[in-house]
């Protein structure tokens, strides 16, 4: 009897998402894995946040083994939890770890001398002279991975000081802030925290997925450089070219080296990674933009599964308006609440619905909607356990959503069958296209306006919601993401075919005009 078949291992990589928190981007990965049964899966979640418990989705059989790492500033690697399905015996004793070796002097001048010169590297590739930079902090960044001993002495904020002196602008950059002492050191220790990614071990696998995000690519480039496995590269949040909420506090010379350094991590991946499938085609020309192959790519659009959207009636109830996200400092919320105002005021009784507002997130929203004044007007919900109450309670989906966010939500929305009102930013208009509204960002008036609007025209209402359902499900459905990952999985994950045996003559085939069964023994030139 033949035995049966190894599966391909996948791992899949992200950086503090599935299967440990309940997110659209957690949703889609669980599509992947539940819908792909024919490869195995290690999942792998790597953060420098504080880290998930445990998982928040239930696993599959074909899932082997789970791990959450926290990435902490002592480069130390945190697991907090582990399942092992399939073939890694639970009972086996812990085997006895060798006592390691203190390094001579020699040893410690050795692994100092490598920590500058991989410093020098990194930042001249960021900061330094333009011409070969990507290379440059390409080769740096390989340094580190294939020697992460030298990563808790790495003088960072001298090199960011020697590297500063012959910067340069990039193009449409203003010129270079002051870069003052205590700044390179406070750089330095924010990278030196973001580099401890390097060290984190992948499992076996045949490949690696890795969805987004600077610190899963960086624990994605260290395993591709270590170990050789292909890479996929998902494309699902662009770079933010602006500074984080968080980072306002930050000097802007601070800034603008953690900005370069997403940017730069990110054109690593491009070009490491085997495959780059963008979920759009916004994302798929910012890849473009900054250094990925046009032979790499391959558009993938998001999808959901409309057996959890069916598309609901409205509730005869008082005006209402959805919102859904995770409620952060840049998720879109500031801007909605802004347009609501508004909205509340043209039309007294109208609810604004936050949905899948997090727990980590719910007094920030609770301080934003205290300073509107709107009191009971807006309310907030965690994400319901079932899809289909997500979006049934609004009469008008507002799909405002933060820099760098994939369209997950506004395809749920379209799914579920409700008129949608977007700000057009990253991939709304390609998304949403003609089954919607449209309006410009950075103007609440205007989404004000476009949500009144559709609130009271509930015929306008209902005919929009019915093309946006159509659109959905002839574009953005759970089986054609399933079956293009299907073909990209096999694609870089098969082990390559036996040799082909070819016949290869030894002496060329002559030009003069011998027999012709004798053609291919005699040599092109021949003695007199």
């Amino acid at each position: 009897m033949n035995p049966t078949p190894a599966r391909e291992r996948i791992c899949l990589l992200t950086g503090g998402g599935y299967p440990y928190r309940r997110d659209a981007l957690s949703g889609w990965c669980r599509t992947l894995v539940e819908g792909l049964r024919r490869f195995r899966f290690e999942l792998l979640t790597v953060t420098d946040r504080e880290p998930p418990v445990a998982p928040a989705y239930p696993l599959p059989l074909n899932v082997g083994s789970a791990r959450a790492v926290a990435v902490g500033r002592d480069f130390k690697r945190h697991e907090l939890w582990r399942d092992t399905r399939l073939d890694e015996p639970d009972d086996e004793p812990p085997k006895e770890q060798p006592k390691e070796k203190k390094p001579s002097r020699q040893e410690k001048r050795d692994t100092a001398e490598r920590a500058r010169a991989a410093a020098a590297l990194l930042c001249t590739g960021l900061i330094g002279e333009a011409g070969n930079a990507e290379q440059t902090f390409s080769d740096g960044l390989r340094q580190l991975a294939d020697d992460i001993r030298v990563l808790p002495g790495l003088p960072l904020a001298d090199a960011l000081i020697d590297a500063w002196r012959t910067g340069h602008a990039e193009p449409g950059e203003l010129p270079l802030p002051r870069l003052s002492v205590r700044d390179a050191r406070t750089a330095a220790t924010l990278l030196r925290h973001a580099l401890g990614a390097l060290t984190v071990d992948l499992p076996a696998a045949d490949l690696v997925h890795c969805i987004g995000g600077t610190t899963p690519l960086l624990t994605a480039l260290a395993g591709r450089w270590r170990q050789g496995v292909p890479l996929l590269l998902t494309e699902a949040r662009a770079p933010v070219a602006r500074h984080k909420p968080h980072e306002e506090r930050l000097s802007p010379a601070v800034r603008t080296i953690l900005r370069r350094f997403r940017g730069s991590v990110a054109r690593t991946g491009y070009a490491e990674a085997g495959l780059i499938a963008p979920l759009s085609a916004y994302h798929h020309s910012w890849a473009l933009r900054h250094g990925a192959h046009a032979a790499k790519l391959v558009q993938v659009p998001a999808g959901v599964d409309p057996s959890e959207y069916p598309g609901a009636p409205e509730l005869e109830s008082d005006p209402a308006v959805v919102w859904a996200g995770s409620g952060g400092p840049d998720s879109g919320l500031s801007p909605l609440l802004a347009a609501f105002e508004q909205v509340a005021a043209a039309l007294p009784g109208t609810v604004l619905h936050l949905v899948g507002v997090t727990a980590a997130h719910e007094e920030f929203c609770a301080e934003q909607i205290e300073r509107t004044g709107l009191g009971r007007a807006v309310r907030l919900h965690p994400l319901p356990a079932d899809p289909r109450d997500r979006y049934t309670a609004g009469h008008v989906v507002a799909h405002v959503p933060g820099p760098a966010d994939p369209p997950y939500r506004l395809i749920e929305a379209m799914m579920s069958g409700r008129a949608v009102v977007g700000v057009d930013v990253g991939p709304a208009a390609e998304t949403l296209g003609d089954a919607g509204v449209l309006v410009q960002p950075g103007d609440p008036a205007e989404l004000a306006i476009a949500i009144v609007d559709l609130l009271r025209a509930p015929g306008r209402r209902r005919a929009l919601g019915d093309a946006a359902r159509r659109r959905a499900l002839m574009h953005f459905t759970n089986d054609r993401v399933v079956r293009v990952y299907g073909a990209l999985y096999a694609d870089l994950a098969a082990p390559p075919p036996p040799p082909a045996f070819e016949l290869a003559l030894a002496v060329p085939a002559p030009r003069s005009e011998p027999p012709v069964t004798l053609r291919w023994l005699v040599s092109e030139r021949t003695d007199g």
